[in-house]
C-alpha cells in the first residue's frame, strides 16, 4: 500500500494522462480520524459552488461507480444519497482530488436546489469586513423539499 506522501509526491511530477489504479489512490488518501474526506460539489455548467459534505471510502467508490453522488452523513451516521428524500439528485460528471489528496471536487449536475434551505447553493452568507449579507433567496420552500421546516 503506497503512503499518501509517496504517491502524491510522485504524482506531482507525473505527465498528463498518467493513470493510477483506483485502489492505490484510495489507499493513499489521508482520510481523517473518522475515515472521511471533504467533498465540494460544483455545478458543471454554471461553475457555482453548491455545497461541501463528507465522503468515506465506500461513498466515494459508489459515487464513481453509479455516477450518482453519495455522501456520508456525520449526524445520522449513515450513507446519504443526495436527493433520496428531497428529489434534488446530484449526478456526477467529473471527480477530482486535490494535490495532496485530502479534498475532493465533484463536478455535478444538480437537479434543483442543493441546500436544505431551498437555495441553489449552501454558500449564501456573503461576508465583508462589517458582517454578513444574505446573498440569495430560496428557490424552493424547504417544506416542499422535506415536508418539514428547515432547522
Amino acid at each position: 500500500m503506497p503512503s499518501s506522501l509517496t504517491l502524491f509526491k510522485r504524482l506531482e511530477k507525473a505527465a498528463p494522462r498518467t493513470r493510477t489504479a483506483l485502489e492505490d489512490l484510495l489507499d493513499a488518501i489521508p482520510w481523517n480520524e473518522d475515515g472521511l474526506i471533504p467533498a465540494i460539489a460544483q455545478q458543471h455548467d454554471t461553475k457555482d459552488v453548491l455545497m461541501m459534505a463528507w465522503m468515506n471510502r465506500t461513498a466515494l467508490q459508489e459515487t464513481l461507480e453509479k455516477m450518482r453522488v453519495c455522501y456520508w452523513s456525520r449526524s445520522r451516521q449513515r450513507f446519504w444519497r443526495k436527493g433520496e428524500s428531497s428529489g434534488q439528485v446530484q449526478w456526477l460528471k467529473e471527480a477530482y482530488l486535490d494535490c495532496d489528496g485530502d479534498t475532493l471536487l465533484l463536478i455535478v449536475d444538480q437537479q434543483g436546489p442543493a441546500c436544505h434551505t431551498g437555495r441553489k447553493s449552501c454558500f449564501y452568507h456573503q461576508l465583508d469586513s462589517e458582517g454578513a449579507t444574505i446573498a440569495s433567496a430560496p428557490d424552493m420552500d424547504p417544506e416542499m423539499l422535506y415536508g418539514a421546516p428547515s432547522s
